[in-house]
């Protein structure tokens, strides 16, 4: 009895496990030199194409499927970018921690790398341009303050810790100024 119940479970998951393989598949669109646009499973012939584009179907995205779901919904529901600038020292530092720290994505400008940058910095903190600046979905903060942080990232509905094995949220930051070295999420400090 125990046995036959063993072996129905093996055969559903392996029915389960063929399923799911089935369900992420690629589909190619392309356009033949004729124009006709045809859509397939399987790679074009090179020879007949003027266009191809791939979507892999059935599958969420790795970078947001490694994301805990509550985080997932936060970031949709409310992004959070922070400015900074290359002397900014300690206090930007500590940002960047404690966002790294709570697993938080996030979006980091350089206030000072560019114009357009600092021009909205500075229309948003009514001229005074002072980093580190958060805004979590509609809210902004001037300047670094743990607990005004944390309440608005707990109000956002970030999680407060960062899960084991879960990977360091990086920031999507926009590039350095020439000569500056990049600092990461990940990267050691």
């Amino acid at each position: 009895m125990q046995s036959r119940l063993i072996a129905a479970a093996a055969l559903a998951a392996l029915l389960a496990a063929t399923l799911a393989a089935q369900a992420a598949t690629n589909v190619y669109r392309w356009v033949d030199k004729g124009g006709k646009i045809h859509f397939s499973d399987t790679p074009p012939p090179p020879e007949e194409v003027q266009a191809v584009t791939q979507k892999e179907m059935g599958g969420a995205s790795v970078e947001e499927s490694s994301l805990p779901y509550a985080t997932q919904v936060a970031r949709k529901r409310n992004p959070v970018t922070i400015y900074t600038a290359k002397d900014c020292g300690t206090p930007c530092d500590r940002a960047r921690d404690l966002l790294s720290g709570r697993g938080v994505p996030f979006t980091e400008k350089n206030a000072m790398a560019n114009n357009t940058d600092l021009d909205a910095l500075r229309k948003m903190t009514g001229g005074s341009g002072e980093v580190p600046f958060l805004i979590v979905g509609e809210q902004k903060i001037k300047g670094y303050d743990e607990d005004a942080w944390n309440s608005a990232l707990d109000g956002a509905g970030y999680p407060r810790t960062r899960l084991p094995g879960e990977p360091v949220a990086a920031s999507g930051s926009q590039p350095p100024a020439p000569g500056a070295p990049r600092k990461t999420a990940s990267e050691p400090r």
